[in-house]
């Protein structure tokens, strides 16, 4: 299975075509952290990290994380280590926190950008989460969580996205 992002308000699954949002500044194969730019490319795809509070676990495939309030994922370029990885959060470490109160990582799927040997400074913490509004992101893609839940159902881990 092969996510299409198509351009920034289309992401086509399958048969199914859903308006979505992508970072403000476009998307770019020239990426760096915090530039707004969402990478183009064919990536995999992780887990599905979700907010038991907020959604019942979804029907997938994919293998479901509960987001804990403790979560983050590290976007601190003073911290290779841990670059672009989900850590325990902490005050030493720079990083975007999991459990918000925007509802817009109720449901969550990182995109394997710049992942197994992270480089450090060619961003971090790209996603695919939820959007209420379709504003443009900081490099992430939005759906509205009727399109998240429909695409679910349609990918599994061996599911790749390619970024046009």
């Amino acid at each position: 299975m092969l996510i299409i992002l198509k351009n920034k308000h289309t992401l086509q699954v399958d048969e199914f075509s859903f308006k979505c949002c992508i970072g403000k500044n476009g998307s770019s194969l020239v990426k760096k952290e915090g530039d707004k730019k969402t990478p183009k490319g064919i990536f995999k795809i992780e887990n599905l990290y979700y907010r038991k509070d907020k959604v019942k676990k979804p029907l997938t495939t994919l293998k479901c994380i509960k987001i804990k309030n403790n979560m983050g994922w590290c976007d601190d370029v003073y911290h290779p280590k841990k670059y672009n990885k989900l850590i325990k959060t902490s005050f030493e470490i720079k990083h975007e926190k999991l459990k918000r109160t925007d509802d817009k990582y109720n449901l969550l799927i990182p995109i394997k950008y710049n992942f197994d040997k992270p480089v450090i400074g060619l961003g971090s913490c790209i996603f695919i989460h939820l959007t209420k509004d379709y504003k443009p992101t900081a490099g992430c893609i939005g759906l509205k969580e009727k399109d998240f839940l429909i695409m679910l159902k349609l990918i599994d881990r061996n599911t790749k996205i390619k970024i046009l």
